[in-house]
């Protein structure tokens, strides 16, 4: 398949290549609009690891070493390309503006990175992919209940955080992230406080997201600004060393791009990880293109935004998206 947004290149027909022709192609990659995406059936030589570091992202055969985080395991590399292709076919603002934006987050600090993320994010919110996608929602829209979403205890010098609004499985609407901004403040103010654990109520983590709120913002500027002034993520990465975040069920988007921030992430074995925005004109809008390419790297980081694909606790564990996997209590 071919597409302008798109190029892949087959890294088996690249064992022989002039390491000049190597260098040069890695910087012409890097320094291009279109993603580009490696195709293995075959063990690469090292010598080829510039221009893999250089692409998008490669996709390995079960032949292939997988262990590189350049490289993603699949059965059949060039079927996963076609599928990874049609989504950028169907979605090419988002996924042009992800690839860039995953090009930029891992060399930049925790605030340039969110604002480099937020501008986009705010960007493809006024833009035609996501106006189809609400325009085939349908009606979500469902009153909140009247009592707090986030419940807080402290016991000595540990906060417990819980997302309580199971009703939704733990949807992300503004009320909540306001709550959980002023939860996580608490501890973010007070030293005597040297355990965070975040948790989420119900059979879910967070299903990420409100899509009931998603289309709203009147005002994309100031929703620009919000969501760098009142991110909840910021306050994880800043605490980073004393949040643990024990996640199960499901971790979809904001879900587990908050989750990624936390110094340790503790998964139930039941638990899978999602990020589906590109599928909906977007990229991720909660930190996600920063924190999860620091625990996955940008390719592997890439390939679960443009594919939208399920990663399972297991493959998590490995790719070091979770630090462990435990049993969930609640």
């Amino acid at each position: 398949m071919f597409s302008r947004e798109v190029r892949c290149l087959d890294l088996d027909d690249w064992h022989a290549a002039d390491p000049v022709r190597v260098t040069t192609t890695a910087a012409q990659v890097a320094d291009s609009l279109p993603l580009a995406i490696g195709v293995a059936t075959r063990q690469p030589p090292d010598r080829l690891r510039p221009l893999m570091e250089a692409l998008t992202l490669t996709l390995a055969g079960p032949d292939v070493d997988a262990d590189a985080r350049e490289r993603v395991s699949v059965a059949d590399p060039k079927k996963a390309y076609d599928e990874l292709a049609l989504t950028v076919e169907r979605h090419p603002q988002a996924a042009l503006a992800l690839g860039q934006l995953l090009r930029q987050t891992p060399s930049l600090g925790t605030l340039p990175g969110l604002a480099a993320e937020a501008a986009a994010y705010s960007m493809l919110l006024g833009g035609s992919e996501f106006a189809a996608w609400l325009a085939g929602r349908g009606a979500t829209r469902s009153p909140e209940p009247d009592r707090p979403l986030v419940r807080v205890e402290r016991d000595g010098g540990r906060l417990s955080v819980q997302l309580d609004r199971p009703e939704r499985r733990n949807a992300f609407s503004f009320r909540m992230r306001e709550e959980l901004f002023e939860a996580l403040e608490i501890a973010a103010l007070d030293a005597t406080i040297d355990e965070v654990e975040l948790t989420g109520a119900g059979p879910v983590f967070s299903s990420g997201g409100d899509l009931a709120e998603f289309g709203t913002a009147k005002d994309l500027v100031a929703a620009y600004l919000v969501r760098l002034e009142r991110a909840p993520w910021r306050l994880v990465d800043r605490m980073r060393e004393r949040v643990t975040v024990r996640v199960h069920g499901a971790a979809v988007g904001a879900g587990i791009e908050m989750a990624a921030f936390a110094g340790r992430v503790v998964a139930s074995p039941d638990t899978f990880f999602l990020l589906p925005e590109v599928a909906m004109g977007l990229v991720p809008g909660a930190g996600g293109t920063v924190s999860v390419p620091r625990r996955v790297g940008r390719w592997r980081a890439a390939w679960m935004m443009l594919s939208g694909a399920r990663v399972d606790a297991g493959t998590a564990l490995r790719w070091g998206l979770v630090d462990e996997i435990g049993d969930h209590d609640g």
